[in-house]
């Protein structure tokens, strides 16, 4: 090993834990990232290599003893996200199904189509047997007929709509099945019928039920937007919420405020712990006998442990449990609570419990946010900034906003194709009094909640709440507010992240060096290649891109591939208006025509070689144009196609996604 590389390793002795997770994420990603699943030799090849990297680093010396536990580690995340796939494994529907669907409730939000939606466990479906019936299955709501009031163990029956979950809107796109696999839902679908109960609640859910007694109870006291937006805070659930608010929310960069995550745990722990420590303080038989730093510490972690469970326990809010754990429990050792070793351990154990996690916007957000502020607070902390005491909190929150802003920017960017103009300000104007209204509220009436006084701790939270609401509707109806991105390659966002991690962790000079990479993934992205034409699965829509935007087929129908499309496009424009850009026809003047129906099929006389013909029914034989229909996108997938010189080239959904454990039926 030349001397200047070693000389490099050794001088990051005592700053590696931080690459830890770094390393676990890449071998997570490489296993995502797989084409086909890795079989049983291939583990057992991977775990002795493991072991052996583990037993022979002290053979490798001190400088690269690092690189075989790093090594180590990325095989550690391909096993970890492996074993994962596997265990989470179930029954997935193989085909449409429509008739009786009958379940226990163990799940209840809102669609996108803000429709009621409920989670059925325990599922029975006529005439599929037990070992084929899905463990779980998601239903919306869409009856006109007044049914029962869907409650948590209420075990109901309607007459549903079934098919299994969908794949990528488009090669490369958002992976549906793979969501659904790991939330062990194995169809999902709607119902018109009215839903009817079957038994009463079996008591089996004491938590789900408790948390949603506790939302009714909320927006019975807070009535509207308020008390869905106060529920959706107390006890995750969104049920409440409606697409408008939801929308100025997002809009308006405000979005993070609903999902009970880091800054909702920070600000409830950091409440409880200040309160109680204070109070502590004021008793001096207590303060001068007892360590009331770490007895604080340890109830405000039983707070964050009981906020999780009546949160539901999703994986945004276990995630900010974790990282909050770590840092009271680092507080109660005597330890640096906010350090980089801390969010560095969060993010390992985070990764071990979920890996899955990692693909997700909320993972990525939540720690990019946290460790740009650790790094920037740790940095001025050195500093003087000769201000005076009140200025000092006015910089902090300017300067968290300001941060957190910029580090979760691309990522929003990338995964909702959106960013907001004025986010800013927004934040400026609501975090403040989240942490100072809303959250003191939230937990006043927690404590007030056994005597029934409840009411003057959601009083005062609806204050907050209403001028949030009032902060998001006003910046999400301002010009300009919301910009559009077009969809970034799939290179983009793991550059972006080494390179930002790489500045930040590596010790010395040379940390400058992750600007590299940083930049590479930005000229990528500029360079973005969207597709010259869209095939959905169902044969039901295509899309062609013009000078104008994308041209839709139809105007109506299969709207959430045609939203989708268009935002991956960075195109703000609605299905209709792209819609009026029809009929359109590919670079080299290939013509791609849509045939909708059997009767259209029927009439079709001929075609030219050179045309694309579209079907979402069975197609006449004979054709001499090439033909896509429902059963060749049934293998697969989503197409996309691109104009060259050697004319089209076609990339299917599938060979995006490979053949995995959850797109196999």
């Amino acid at each position: 090993m030349p001397s200047s590389l070693r000389g490099a390793l050794l001088a990051q002795r005592g700053h590696l834990i931080g690459w830890a997770p770094v390393c676990l994420a890449c071998g997570i990603g490489v296993y995502f990232a797989l084409g086909t699943e890795p079989g049983p030799a291939v583990y057992a090849a991977l775990a002795l290599a493991l072991v052996a990297l583990l037993l022979g680093r002290r053979v490798l010396g001190e400088a690269a003893s690092p690189l075989a536990v790093g090594a180590a580690l990325v095989i550690a995340g391909v096993l970890i996200a492996g074993l994962r796939a596997q265990t989470v494994s179930g029954p997935v529907l193989g085909w449409r199904y429509y008739g009786p669907v009958e379940g226990r409730i163990v799940g209840i939000d809102r669609s996108g189509s803000d429709a009621v939606r409920v989670t059925l466990d325990e599922v029975v479906l006529r005439d599929v047997a037990p070992a084929r019936t899905p463990s779980r299955v998601r239903l919306s709501l869409h009856s006109d007929i007044p049914g029962a009031t869907p409650r948590p163990g209420l075990r109901v029956m309607t007459t549903g709509h079934l098919s299994p979950p969908g794949g990528p809107v488009e090669p490369g796109g958002f992976d549906f099945q793979r969501h659904a696999w790991f939330q062990g839902l194995g169809a999902v679908g709607y119902g018109r019928a009215p839903l009817m109960a079957l038994a009463p609640p079996d008591g089996r859910q004491p938590l789900f039920a408790a948390r949603m007694a506790l939302s009714k109870r909320v927006q019975t006291a807070l009535s509207g937007e308020i008390g869905g937006f106060a529920a959706a805070i107390m006890t995750g659930d969104r049920s409440g919420i409606g697409q408008d608010t939801l929308r100025a929310l997002r809009v308006s960069n405000l979005a993070h405020l609903l999902a009970i995550s880091g800054l909702h745990m920070g600000l409830l722990a950091g409440f409880v712990f200040a309160a109680l420590r204070l109070a502590l303080a004021a008793v001096p038989w207590i303060a001068l006998r007892l360590p009331i730093k770490r007895l604080a510490a340890a109830v405000a972690l039983c707070a964050a442990a009981g906020y999780l469970l009546l949160s539901g326990g999703n994986v945004a809010t276990e995630r900010a449990f974790v990282m909050v754990a770590v840092m009271l429990v680092a507080v109660m050792l005597d330890r640096r609570a906010l350090s980089l070793r801390a969010v560095a351990l969060a993010a390992v154990i985070v990764l071990c419990l979920r890996p899955e996690a990692l693909l997700g916007p909320g993972f990525q957000m939540s720690f990019a946010a946290t460790t740009a502020l650790v790094a920037v607070f740790g940095w001025m902390s050195g500093r003087d900034t000769r201000l005076p005491r009140w200025g000092r909190p006015v910089l902090a929150v300017v300067v968290s906003s300001a941060v957190a802003g910029l580090a979760t920017a691309p990522i929003a960017a990338a995964h909702f194709n959106q960013f907001a103009h004025y986010g800013l300000i927004a934040n400026l104007a609501s975090v403040p009094l989240m942490g100072a209204l809303v959250m003191p509220a939230a937990v006043l009436a927690a404590c007030l909640l056994p005597v029934g006084l409840e009411w003057v701790g959601l009083w005062l939270m609806g204050l907050g709440l209403r001028w949030i609401l009032g902060v998001a509707h006003w910046i999400a109806d301002l010009d300009g507010a919301r910009g559009t991105v077009v969809s970034p390659d799939p290179a983009v966002l793991p550059l972006l992240a080494l390179g930002a991690l790489f500045a930040v962790l590596w010790q010395g000079r040379a940390r400058v060096l992750g600007a590299l990479p940083m930049l590479a993934a930005l000229a990528l992205w500029s360079q973005a290649q969207r597709p010259d034409a869209l095939i959905a699965d169902t044969g039901g829509l295509v899309g062609v891109m013009t000078p104008s935007g994308r041209a839709l087929s139809t105007p109506r129908g299969a709207g959430f591939i045609a939203r989708n499309w268009l935002e991956n496009d960075g195109d703000p424009a609605e299905q209709e208006e792209a819609a009026a850009r029809w009929p359109a026809v590919l670079p080299g003047g290939v013509a791609i025509t849509m045939v909708r129906g059997k009767r259209a099929a029927k009439a079709l006389t001929g075609c030219a070689a050179t045309d694309w013909l579209v079907f979402n029914t069975d197609p006449p034989e004979g054709l001499a144009c090439t033909v896509i229909h429902p059963g060749t996108l049934r293998q697969t997938g989503a197409l996309a196609l691109y104009a060259g010189q050697a004319g089209l080239r076609v990339v299917s959904a599938r060979e995006r996604t490979g053949d995995r454990p959850w797109n196999r039926r």
